[in-house]
Protein backbone atom coordinates (compact mmCIF):
# COMPACT_ATOMS: atom_id res chain seq x y z
CA UNK A 1 0.00 0.00 0.00
CA UNK A 2 1.52 3.62 -1.00
CA UNK A 3 3.10 5.07 2.09
CA UNK A 4 2.26 8.83 1.44
CA UNK A 5 -1.82 7.45 1.18
CA UNK A 6 -1.28 5.66 4.55
CA UNK A 7 -0.23 8.96 5.94
CA UNK A 8 -2.86 10.83 4.38
CA UNK A 9 -5.37 8.66 6.08
CA UNK A 10 -3.56 8.78 9.35
CA UNK A 11 -3.52 12.49 9.54
CA UNK A 12 -7.53 12.51 8.50
CA UNK A 13 -8.14 9.77 11.06
CA UNK A 14 -6.63 11.70 13.77
CA UNK A 15 -8.34 14.96 13.00
CA UNK A 16 -11.68 13.55 13.04
CA UNK A 17 -11.12 11.85 15.85
CA UNK A 18 -9.92 14.77 17.87
CA UNK A 19 -13.05 16.83 16.30
CA UNK A 20 -15.66 13.80 17.47
CA UNK A 21 -14.01 13.56 21.11
CA UNK A 22 -14.92 17.21 21.57
CA UNK A 23 -18.41 16.97 20.29
CA UNK A 24 -18.88 13.96 22.69
CA UNK A 25 -17.72 15.84 25.38
CA UNK A 26 -20.62 18.11 25.06
CA UNK A 27 -23.03 14.91 26.13
CA UNK A 28 -22.88 13.72 29.70
CA UNK A 29 -26.72 13.18 30.85
CA UNK A 30 -28.35 10.76 30.87
CA UNK A 31 -24.63 9.04 31.75
CA UNK A 32 -25.86 5.58 29.84
CA UNK A 33 -27.08 6.96 26.98
CA UNK A 34 -24.05 9.43 26.71
CA UNK A 35 -21.61 6.59 27.63
CA UNK A 36 -23.32 4.70 25.13
CA UNK A 37 -22.93 6.96 22.39
CA UNK A 38 -19.15 7.51 22.91
CA UNK A 39 -18.69 3.46 23.00
CA UNK A 40 -20.22 3.03 20.13
CA UNK A 41 -18.67 5.82 18.20
CA UNK A 42 -15.23 5.62 19.57
CA UNK A 43 -15.37 1.49 18.96
CA UNK A 44 -12.31 1.64 16.33
CA UNK A 45 -14.14 2.38 12.92
CA UNK A 46 -12.25 2.98 9.98
CA UNK A 47 -13.81 6.37 9.49
CA UNK A 48 -14.00 5.94 5.79
CA UNK A 49 -16.77 8.32 5.33
CA UNK A 50 -15.48 10.99 7.20
CA UNK A 51 -12.27 10.33 5.46
CA UNK A 52 -14.55 10.46 2.05
CA UNK A 53 -15.87 13.83 3.20
CA UNK A 54 -12.69 15.16 4.14
CA UNK A 55 -10.63 14.19 0.74
CA UNK A 56 -13.75 15.12 -1.93
CA UNK A 57 -13.53 18.60 0.23
CA UNK A 58 -9.56 19.06 -0.43
CA UNK A 59 -9.53 17.88 -4.10
CA UNK A 60 -12.07 20.29 -4.67
CA UNK A 61 -9.84 23.17 -2.84
CA UNK A 62 -11.80 23.56 -0.10
CA UNK A 63 -11.03 23.96 3.95
CA UNK A 64 -12.19 20.53 5.33
CA UNK A 65 -13.41 22.07 8.50
CA UNK A 66 -15.94 23.18 7.20
CA UNK A 67 -16.91 19.49 6.78
CA UNK A 68 -16.01 18.50 10.39
CA UNK A 69 -20.18 18.55 11.57
CA UNK A 70 -21.39 16.70 8.72
CA UNK A 71 -19.04 14.25 8.67
CA UNK A 72 -19.67 13.51 12.58
CA UNK A 73 -23.14 13.49 11.56
CA UNK A 74 -22.76 11.21 8.95
CA UNK A 75 -20.55 9.07 11.13
CA UNK A 76 -23.13 8.76 14.25
CA UNK A 77 -25.76 7.64 11.46
CA UNK A 78 -23.38 5.00 10.24
CA UNK A 79 -22.53 4.18 14.40
CA UNK A 80 -26.60 3.91 15.13
CA UNK A 81 -26.95 1.43 12.42
CA UNK A 82 -24.52 -0.90 13.65
CA UNK A 83 -25.62 -0.59 17.28
CA UNK A 84 -29.06 -1.42 15.94
CA UNK A 85 -27.48 -4.14 13.14
CA UNK A 86 -26.05 -6.25 16.08
CA UNK A 87 -29.37 -6.24 18.34
CA UNK A 88 -30.66 -9.75 18.96
CA UNK A 89 -33.54 -9.16 16.62
CA UNK A 90 -31.54 -8.07 13.75
CA UNK A 91 -28.07 -9.70 13.44
CA UNK A 92 -27.53 -11.26 17.07
CA UNK A 93 -23.66 -10.10 16.70
CA UNK A 94 -21.61 -10.29 20.39
CA UNK A 95 -18.83 -8.92 18.64
CA UNK A 96 -17.76 -5.62 16.57
CA UNK A 97 -14.65 -4.41 15.67
CA UNK A 98 -13.16 -6.60 18.12
CA UNK A 99 -15.09 -5.65 21.35
CA UNK A 100 -18.86 -6.83 23.12
CA UNK A 101 -21.44 -5.23 20.98
CA UNK A 102 -23.05 -2.03 22.09
CA UNK A 103 -26.51 -4.01 23.50
CA UNK A 104 -24.05 -6.61 25.44
CA UNK A 105 -22.36 -3.87 27.51
CA UNK A 106 -25.10 -1.58 28.04
CA UNK A 107 -28.37 -3.62 27.62
CA UNK A 108 -30.97 -4.39 24.61
CA UNK A 109 -33.62 -1.80 25.50
CA UNK A 110 -30.64 0.52 26.12
CA UNK A 111 -29.17 0.00 22.98
CA UNK A 112 -32.11 0.65 21.44
CA UNK A 113 -32.39 4.09 23.00
CA UNK A 114 -28.98 4.59 22.29
CA UNK A 115 -29.16 4.19 18.13
CA UNK A 116 -32.01 6.52 18.37
CA UNK A 117 -30.06 9.18 20.20
CA UNK A 118 -27.22 8.68 17.69
CA UNK A 119 -29.93 9.16 14.60
CA UNK A 120 -31.45 12.03 16.23
CA UNK A 121 -28.32 14.20 17.46
CA UNK A 122 -26.44 13.31 13.62
CA UNK A 123 -29.22 15.62 12.71
CA UNK A 124 -28.63 18.39 15.49
CA UNK A 125 -24.82 18.15 14.19
CA UNK A 126 -25.92 18.51 10.18
CA UNK A 127 -28.43 21.96 11.11
CA UNK A 128 -27.73 23.81 13.87
CA UNK A 129 -24.00 23.19 14.09
CA UNK A 130 -23.45 24.12 10.80
CA UNK A 131 -25.14 27.41 10.85
CA UNK A 132 -22.30 29.60 11.43
CA UNK A 133 -20.80 27.28 8.86
CA UNK A 134 -22.57 26.57 5.81
CA UNK A 135 -25.21 28.61 4.01
CA UNK A 136 -29.03 27.48 4.99
CA UNK A 137 -29.57 26.73 0.76
CA UNK A 138 -26.24 24.20 1.84
CA UNK A 139 -27.66 22.93 5.23
CA UNK A 140 -31.39 22.21 3.52
CA UNK A 141 -29.62 20.32 0.53
CA UNK A 142 -27.60 18.23 3.20
CA UNK A 143 -30.27 17.33 5.33
CA UNK A 144 -32.52 16.45 2.78
CA UNK A 145 -29.90 14.29 0.80
CA UNK A 146 -28.95 12.39 4.74
CA UNK A 147 -32.21 11.71 5.29
CA UNK A 148 -33.25 10.30 1.89
CA UNK A 149 -29.91 7.72 2.07
CA UNK A 150 -30.45 6.91 5.55
CA UNK A 151 -34.58 6.10 5.27
CA UNK A 152 -36.77 3.89 2.92
CA UNK A 153 -35.14 4.89 -0.20
CA UNK A 154 -31.70 4.15 1.27
CA UNK A 155 -30.12 2.40 4.22
CA UNK A 156 -33.17 1.48 5.99
CA UNK A 157 -34.52 0.20 2.68
CA UNK A 158 -31.63 -2.13 1.78
CA UNK A 159 -31.48 -3.66 5.38
CA UNK A 160 -35.28 -4.62 5.04
CA UNK A 161 -35.04 -6.11 1.68
CA UNK A 162 -31.69 -7.97 3.32
CA UNK A 163 -33.43 -9.27 6.71
CA UNK A 164 -36.57 -10.55 3.79
CA UNK A 165 -33.99 -12.04 1.65
CA UNK A 166 -32.49 -13.96 4.37
CA UNK A 167 -32.85 -18.27 3.89
CA UNK A 168 -34.00 -17.28 0.41
CA UNK A 169 -32.67 -17.90 -2.72
CA UNK A 170 -32.34 -14.51 -4.38
CA UNK A 171 -31.33 -12.92 -8.08
CA UNK A 172 -28.13 -10.64 -8.58
CA UNK A 173 -30.48 -7.92 -9.17
CA UNK A 174 -32.14 -7.71 -6.04
CA UNK A 175 -28.65 -8.79 -4.00
CA UNK A 176 -27.52 -5.30 -5.96
CA UNK A 177 -30.33 -3.66 -4.43
CA UNK A 178 -29.86 -4.69 -1.07
CA UNK A 179 -25.62 -3.85 -1.33
CA UNK A 180 -26.69 -0.44 -3.15
CA UNK A 181 -28.86 1.00 -0.68
CA UNK A 182 -28.08 -0.89 2.45
CA UNK A 183 -24.23 0.64 2.33
CA UNK A 184 -23.71 1.96 -1.10
CA UNK A 185 -25.71 4.83 -0.22
CA UNK A 186 -24.20 5.85 2.93
CA UNK A 187 -20.45 5.73 0.90
CA UNK A 188 -21.84 8.11 -1.57
CA UNK A 189 -23.55 10.40 0.84
CA UNK A 190 -20.09 12.22 2.33
CA UNK A 191 -18.68 12.99 -1.59
CA UNK A 192 -22.31 14.39 -2.37
CA UNK A 193 -22.58 16.57 0.43
CA UNK A 194 -18.21 17.58 -0.52
CA UNK A 195 -20.08 18.60 -3.94
CA UNK A 196 -22.89 20.51 -1.90
CA UNK A 197 -20.46 22.30 -0.18
CA UNK A 198 -17.69 23.49 -2.95
CA UNK A 199 -20.62 23.95 -5.17
CA UNK A 200 -19.22 21.84 -7.84
CA UNK A 201 -19.79 22.03 -11.80
CA UNK A 202 -22.18 19.55 -12.87
CA UNK A 203 -19.53 16.79 -14.61
CA UNK A 204 -17.00 16.80 -11.96
CA UNK A 205 -20.13 16.09 -9.68
CA UNK A 206 -21.52 13.27 -11.71
CA UNK A 207 -17.81 11.49 -11.66
CA UNK A 208 -17.50 12.03 -8.32
CA UNK A 209 -21.21 10.14 -7.60
CA UNK A 210 -19.82 7.54 -10.17
CA UNK A 211 -16.97 6.84 -8.03
CA UNK A 212 -18.72 6.47 -4.59
CA UNK A 213 -20.81 4.18 -6.24
CA UNK A 214 -17.98 2.05 -7.60
CA UNK A 215 -16.29 2.35 -4.28
CA UNK A 216 -19.09 1.31 -2.42
CA UNK A 217 -20.16 -1.54 -4.61
CA UNK A 218 -16.34 -2.81 -3.93
CA UNK A 219 -16.66 -2.17 -0.86
CA UNK A 220 -19.69 -4.73 -0.29
CA UNK A 221 -18.28 -7.00 -2.69
CA UNK A 222 -14.87 -6.77 -0.28
CA UNK A 223 -16.82 -7.46 2.91
CA UNK A 224 -18.50 -10.74 1.28
CA UNK A 225 -15.27 -11.85 0.18
CA UNK A 226 -13.97 -11.69 3.60
CA UNK A 227 -16.78 -13.08 5.50
CA UNK A 228 -15.18 -16.02 4.08
CA UNK A 229 -11.93 -15.29 3.78
CA UNK A 230 -11.42 -13.39 6.79
CA UNK A 231 -10.38 -14.37 10.81
CA UNK A 232 -11.53 -12.99 13.70
CA UNK A 233 -8.56 -11.30 14.36
CA UNK A 234 -8.66 -9.68 11.65
CA UNK A 235 -12.40 -9.13 11.67
CA UNK A 236 -12.94 -8.44 15.35
CA UNK A 237 -16.15 -10.79 14.68
CA UNK A 238 -16.83 -14.15 14.00
CA UNK A 239 -16.06 -15.20 10.54
CA UNK A 240 -19.28 -16.74 8.21
CA UNK A 241 -21.91 -14.58 9.70
CA UNK A 242 -23.38 -14.27 6.76
CA UNK A 243 -23.67 -17.87 5.63
CA UNK A 244 -24.83 -18.70 9.25
CA UNK A 245 -28.08 -16.28 9.02
CA UNK A 246 -28.27 -18.01 5.24
CA UNK A 247 -27.70 -14.25 3.38
CA UNK A 248 -26.72 -14.06 -0.38
CA UNK A 249 -23.98 -12.54 -1.31
CA UNK A 250 -21.77 -12.12 -4.29
CA UNK A 251 -19.25 -15.18 -3.49
CA UNK A 252 -22.76 -17.41 -2.88
CA UNK A 253 -24.25 -16.10 -6.12
CA UNK A 254 -21.67 -16.33 -8.32
CA UNK A 255 -18.99 -18.06 -6.82
CA UNK A 256 -15.77 -16.61 -5.11
CA UNK A 257 -13.63 -16.50 -8.36
CA UNK A 258 -16.26 -14.32 -10.42
CA UNK A 259 -16.83 -11.99 -6.65
CA UNK A 260 -12.82 -11.52 -7.08
CA UNK A 261 -13.21 -10.48 -11.14
CA UNK A 262 -15.87 -7.94 -9.88
CA UNK A 263 -14.05 -6.50 -7.32
CA UNK A 264 -11.17 -5.74 -9.57
CA UNK A 265 -12.99 -4.60 -12.65
CA UNK A 266 -14.91 -1.91 -10.33
CA UNK A 267 -12.18 -0.72 -8.46
CA UNK A 268 -10.08 -0.57 -11.69
CA UNK A 269 -12.80 1.34 -13.02
CA UNK A 270 -12.79 4.00 -10.34
CA UNK A 271 -9.40 4.79 -10.38
CA UNK A 272 -9.73 5.60 -14.30
CA UNK A 273 -12.85 7.88 -14.32
CA UNK A 274 -10.77 9.51 -11.17
CA UNK A 275 -7.58 9.93 -13.43
CA UNK A 276 -9.25 10.97 -16.51
CA UNK A 277 -11.17 13.72 -14.93
CA UNK A 278 -8.46 14.78 -12.32
CA UNK A 279 -5.26 13.59 -13.51
CA UNK A 280 -2.94 11.24 -11.56
CA UNK A 281 -1.30 13.66 -9.71
CA UNK A 282 -4.54 15.32 -8.00
CA UNK A 283 -6.82 12.42 -7.54
CA UNK A 284 -4.26 10.39 -6.38
CA UNK A 285 -6.13 10.02 -2.89
CA UNK A 286 -8.90 8.64 -3.83
CA UNK A 287 -7.06 6.43 -6.74
CA UNK A 288 -5.32 5.28 -3.57
CA UNK A 289 -8.51 4.64 -1.49
CA UNK A 290 -9.73 2.42 -4.50
CA UNK A 291 -6.85 0.22 -4.01
CA UNK A 292 -6.75 0.28 -0.15
CA UNK A 293 -10.56 -1.13 -0.29
CA UNK A 294 -9.53 -3.82 -2.36
CA UNK A 295 -6.77 -4.52 -0.36
CA UNK A 296 -8.13 -4.66 3.13
CA UNK A 297 -8.27 -6.91 5.35
CA UNK A 298 -10.62 -5.72 7.61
Amino acid sequence: MNSDFQVYLKEKTNFFETELKKELEELSYPETIAKGMEYALLNGGKRLRPFLLFTTLELLNQDIQKGVKSAIGIEMIHSYSLVHDDLPALDNDDYRRGKLTTHKVFGEAEAILIGDALLTYAFYMLSEKNLNILSFEQITKIISKTSAYSGINGMIGGQMIDIESENKKINLETLKYIHKHKTGKLIKLPIEIACIIADVSEDKRLVLEEYAELIGLAFQVKDDILDIEGTFEELGKPVGSDDDLHKATYPSILGMEESKKILNETVERAKKIIHNMFGEEKGKILISLADFIRERKS
